[in-house]
């Protein structure tokens, strides 16, 4: 019961969408009912399922508690989270949240992100499929053999100690939003997770990993890519090499 009793006021979860008609409302309900005064901002880019005209017949629904960023066209998730971490931290938010649509990520452990931040000296909680053996569900081999190894290539090439770099279920701290340079974050796929996390790592943050259990989506199909896979394999080594030059 101590999610009810801290009550995440000072909290707002970012949940970025493409036709994810199919989830929205029931990613939406499972998250307040979890957490009744969080709340939520969708950042949506242009939907061609109508899942923008979705969350706003919700509004009344949530009122005061959800939010929508309507973008024009595709551009990707790394933009959609920039432009999501700009709208709240115009607001009085102090700890941002970024999670999947597709029930990936279960909004039951919002709360544990949450008190890791504030109450255990972490800057930002890493929700972790990787810290306690391999904890996915439905995914298919190959998927998993694909993201382990690249979080062990991450690891190697970076030298971060983060065993799920690419994880996409995480809490910030404000500041830590506030000290990155959020106009020089350059990747809009997956490769967009490790280098926010780089960069807090090489300012020092306490990035702290908690385990989690993370599910294929039932619902809607995966954004993965060969160009998103070819962005973060290429990525992590430019991003390595400025910071051995010095141009970062």
């Amino acid at each position: 019961m101590l999610k009810f009793f801290y009550g995440m006021q000072d909290a707002i979860v970012i949940i970025p969408t493409y036709n994810e008609i199919e989830n929205i409302e029931g990613i939406l309900a499972a998250v307040f009912s979890e957490h009744k005064a969080v709340h939520v901002l969708v950042v949506d880019d242009s939907s061609p399922d109508n899942t923008a005209q979705k969350v706003e017949e919700l509004y009344s629904t949530y009122k005061d508690r959800l939010f929508l960023l309507k973008r024009t066209g595709k551009q990707g998730l790394g933009t959609a989270y920039i432009e999501g971490f700009k709208w709240c931290l115009s607001r009085s938010y102090e700890y941002i949240f970024e999670m999947d649509a597709d029930f990936s990520h279960n909004p039951k452990d919002l709360h544990r992100l949450y008190e890791t931040c504030k109450f255990q000296n972490a800057d930002i909680a890493v929700g972790s499929r990787y810290i306690k053996g391999v904890n996915v569900v439905n995914w298919p081999l190959t998927r998993v053999l694909l993201s382990y190894g690249a979080s062990l290539y991450v690891r190697i090439i970076t030298g971060m100690k983060v065993l799920d770099p690419t994880a996409g279920f995480v809490c910030y701290k404000r500041k830590v939003l506030e000290s990155i340079n959020l106009e020089a974050i350059k990747f809009i796929g997956y490769a967009f997770q490790i280098e926010m996390k780089y960069s807090a790592y090489k300012k020092n943050f306490n990035i702290k990993e908690i385990p989690i259990i993370f599910t294929d989506r039932r619902h809607g199909v995966s954004k993965l890519s060969k160009g998103i896979i070819s962005e973060a394999i290429l990525g992590v080594i430019k991003m390595r090499l400025k910071t051995i030059l010095g141009t970062t």
